[in-house]
């Protein structure tokens, strides 16, 4: 009743405005789009697409204390058919003391459009839209009619929108929510993890009736629970549901049942600032861990080598490990904020993102043949044999940075889940933590006297033991060639191999004119940086082919996880990529093994495979899901359980051997 006197009201003072306006266009403008051409027999996304003058805004399914939802009138051809409608996170308006629920920004709304087997050529889609547009003093009730004429042949490229649109779209809820009437009170309790970080969150509503629209929301968490404490206005509904926004766009659709909302817990504003330190210890701990990896390790062994040379100059190691340390923590937090800026931009990416990318693995190649080249004393490389030039210090630790890029491995892929939650100072802290954490090792040595004093003398040991280096970093640069090889097929593999030996004799030439007194050179630089770019414009850029998956296994999909748990079988499932250390190793030690193939056939479990090598936006959208910026990840689906079980991102030979058999026991 109070929504109806207030739309009446309002139409009534605009109609003066109103009448200016029927000569001009909509104020919000809407159209069609849909993702990709028409699949006979499949389904698209397909959306609405919302075009809001500045100053004016449309309104949420659920509109507050005033206003319209929007109204869409289908003309379908025969057998098709749209499915419900997906708005996004919708934010506040509080006018005079009314509450409405709008977007004042362009805005698209989703629906799944699915097409009957056999249909061909182009079909004409269209739909009437009865909407309201607002300002802060006028209300104008809108009509459009949209079309789209859907091509059901080519391949067109996908629209790349749709990401964006979709990471809009609140996130269904993983686990069931309750609710509790406590007096005037109607309380939820959310299952939400600890590690998610909450801005200002605000419940809004489905539907219209139980919620004070205007009264203060009040938030609190207990352990992995969040409880919000609204105002109830009437009656006692037998459920709740709506959409729970937890700041920065971010909202899980729930649907909360009755049921126990615990007492007490700590109000949520303290919980941004221990969402962040949790992560930036993770990551500093992730960080500390990657110096293990192989093409990271030599490079700081050669730092450590560099400080024995300079013997106990204690001025000149701290100088150093400084500024080691800035080039990593700047490397890592340009990384970090390039991710968020290509995913503000709408685009799916998650971390080593820039791996996807045939051209950035062919650099990482070639800077690879060219460490592995000086650790061989084929050349001196001025950035890694600067010793007392702090440029050379920072240069290596963003090169650090930049090499130890491809993996997640123990507490980073958490840490940097819940980095690409946060507010974008959290995120750029958490990022910046992962180069601290590389640079730790190097830190203490410079630090602590007593550590420095335990290197060992100079001598004759540390040329051997740098061309033994030279071993894990020419792996490093076989690795990226096989991974070129897996991405875009043969061609690319030939100019990869190419550039590699050119650069190899380019640098050769060069270490002989350095023994003989001369220097690297501008020249060797500028013919090092063209060769370089040639071999990138040669590379091609699409993959040559789907993803690989291992005999026995499957691709996966949501679908097909889902139907086999509709079957009542377990499940694996484990997301990799080619140019992903840990899982390649996990791969060869635990889950490409005879004896866990012949476990999981006897157990009847069922294998997905996730290859993210190239990208994949559906899986990047899964992984955010999961609270993960990259892989590798490995789930466990048990028959009857809600949630699979998240494995250890380092798994041990009869790990997986051992959860087939409890299954058949």
């Amino acid at each position: 009743m109070l929504r109806s006197l207030l739309l009446l009201l309002t139409f009534l003072v605009s109609s003066p405005a109103l009448a200016q306006l029927t000569a001009r266009q909509n104020a919000i403008q809407p159209q069609l789009a849909l993702e990709t051409r028409g699949n006979p027999g499949g389904e698209a996304d397909l959306a609405i697409v919302m075009r809001t003058t500045p100053g004016w805004h449309g309104y949420w399914l659920n509109p507050g204390d005033a206003g319209l939802p929007m109204r869409v009138e289908w003309t379908l051809p025969k057998g098709w058919s749209v499915g419900a409608l997906r708005y996004p996170v919708p934010s506040r308006l509080l006018v005079a003391g009314i509450e409405n629920y709008v977007y004042e920004r362009d805005y698209a709304v989703l629906t799944r459009l699915r097409i009957p087997v056999g249909e061909t050529g182009s079909m004409r889609i269209s739909a009437k839209l009865d909407y309201l547009a607002c300002t802060d003093k006028i209300c104008v009730p809108e009509k459009a009619e949209v079309s789209l004429d859907v091509a059901l042949s080519g391949t067109p490229a996908p629209d790349k929108r749709f990401d964006e649109w979709r990471r809009a779209l609140p996130r269904p809820l993983a686990s069931p929510a309750s609710f509790a009437i406590k007096g005037r009170k109607l309380e939820i309790a959310v299952p939400l993890p600890s590690s998610v970080s909450i801005g200002q969150p605000y419940f809004f509503p489905a539907d219209d009736g139980p919620i004070d629209y205007a009264a203060p929301q009040n938030f609190r968490r207990k352990g992995d629970i969040l409880i919000a404490e609204l105002e109830r206005r009437r009656g006692s509904p037998r459920s709740v549901s709506g959409v729970l926004a937890l700041g920065d766009g971010r909202g899980l659709q729930l649907l909360a049942m009755p049921g126990n909302v615990p007492d007490g817990g700590r109000a949520v504003g303290s919980l941004g600032a221990e969402a962040v330190l949790w992560a930036v210890l993770g990551a500093i701990l992730g960080g500390l861990l990657l110096n293990l990896m192989p093409c990271v390790f030599p490079i700081l062994a050669l730092k450590a080598l560099h400080l024995a040379r300079s013997g106990g100059d204690e001025v000149h190691a701290r100088r150093d490990a400084l500024a080691y340390t800035a080039g990593a923590v700047i490397g890592t937090g340009l990384l970090g904020a390039l991710l968020l800026a290509i995913r503000a931009g709408g685009s799916a990416a998650g971390w080593a993102f820039q791996l996807q990318d045939p051209r950035t693995t062919l650099l990482l190649m070639l800077l690879a043949t060219a460490i592995s080249l000086n650790l061989l004393r084929a050349f001196e490389l001025p950035v890694l044999a600067g010793e007392g030039q702090r440029l050379g210090s920072f240069g290596t630790g963003a090169l650090a940075a930049f090499v130890a890029t491809p993996c997640a491995g123990p507490f980073l892929g958490a840490a940097l889940g819940t980095a690409l939650l946060l507010p974008v100072y959290g995120s750029i802290a958490v990022f910046a933590a992962l180069g601290f954490g590389l640079a730790v090792p190097f830190l203490l040595v410079a630090f602590v006297p007593a550590l420095r004093t335990k290197l060992p003398r100079p001598g004759p040991w540390m040329a051997r033991l740098q061309r033994f280096l030279a071993i894990p970093m020419i792996a490093t640069a076989v690795g990226c060639l096989w991974l070129l090889y897996r991405q875009v097929g043969w061609p690319a593999l030939l100019v990869g191999s190419g550039a590699a030996v050119l650069l190899a004799v380019l640098l050769i030439a060069v270490g002989r004119t350095q023994r003989k007194g001369g220097s690297f050179g501008l020249a060797a630089g500028a013919l090092s940086l063209v060769l370089a770019g040639g071999a990138v414009l040669l590379v091609p850029q699409q993959p040559v082919a789907a993803s690989r998956v291992p005999l026995g296994a499957s691709a996966w999909s949501a679908e097909a996880v889902q139907a086999a748990r509709a079957d009542g079988r377990p499940a694996f499932v484990y997301f990799t990529a080619d140019w992903c250390l840990t899982c390649k190793a996990n791969e060869a030690a635990a889950i490409e093994r005879e004896a866990t193939r012949d476990a999981f056939g006897k157990a009847g479990v069922e294998v997905f495979v996730g290859d993210w090598t190239n990208g994949d936006p559906a899986i990047t959208r899964f992984l955010e899901e999961r609270g993960r910026a990259g892989v590798p990840l490995y789930l466990w689906y048990e028959p009857g359980q809600t949630e699979p079980d998240e494995l250890p991102q380092v798994l041990t030979p009869s790990m997986l051997s051992d959860l087939a058999h409890r299954r058949r026991r």
